[in-house]
């Protein structure tokens, strides 16, 4: 039996080499995270692969969440991809408040550190709109429903020490900061700024090829 063993590990080893690269490339480097809910349209969609960069912030230790050497920290407006230990599951959320920012929001309107974030309307429907958010010299889109809701609303609060404060781009429908408070620096695996592949799931989960490698 182990002369066989030894025989199929000999016979298959560029092939056991090659998943065991592939495997630590993911763990560590980069991989990829399918989207099954709303909570980030109209940024990412239901269906959407989204490329993750895990050597956006830290270089890790594979398959391990521990950081070996901090690259970076963060930024207002990134989509990060974070193992949430009060949800139990992987999200993706957009970077709205870095440690020391002070936010609050009043009727869907941000204010961040005194300043009131400008919004443009981008589209409107019978049921929700399509707004542009600018954040200091970022800017992106984000969706309301015209229904009201109770994330709507959260007073004035401080970010703390490594730890950082996300919504979801779907602000009526996003389980975020707002539930499930701040994020640690530590839970972050990785940004993400690409839609790799997109599926579509009313439609018999066939390709939306317009979506292929989109920049988000």
């Amino acid at each position: 039996m182990f002369k066989k063993l030894n025989l199929a590990l000999k016979e298959n080893k560029s092939l056991i080499v090659f998943i065991s690269l592939m495997m630590v490339f993911r763990s560590a480097v980069a991989d990829w995270n399918d989207v099954p809910t709303g909570s980030m349209k109209p940024t990412i969609v239901e269906g959407d692969r989204i490329l993750i960069n895990k050597l956006a912030y830290d270089v890790n230790m594979p398959f391990t969440q521990q950081s070996l050497i901090k690259l970076a920290d963060p930024k207002v407006n990134d989509i990060i991809i974070f193992e949430s230990e009060v949800s139990q599951k992987r999200l993706v959320k957009r970077v709205i408040g870095i440690p020391g920012d002070i936010v609050a929001m009043h009727n869907n309107v941000l204010t961040i550190n005194g300043s009131k974030v400008n919004y443009q309307i981008a589209s409107q429907q019978e049921n929700k709109k399509v707004l542009t958010e600018n954040i200091g010299k970022q800017s992106h889109t984000i969706q309301l429903t015209n229904t009201s809701s109770r994330l709507a609303n959260f007073k004035a609060i401080r970010v703390p020490k490594e730890h950082y404060l996300v919504l979801g781009d779907n602000r009526n429908n996003s389980a975020d900061s707002r539930v499930i408070g701040f994020v640690p620096r530590n839970e972050i695996i990785g940004r993400s700024s690409k839609v790799v592949l997109s599926f579509n799931y009313d439609n018999y989960f066939l390709p939306r090829a317009e979506r292929f490698l989109l920049d988000i």
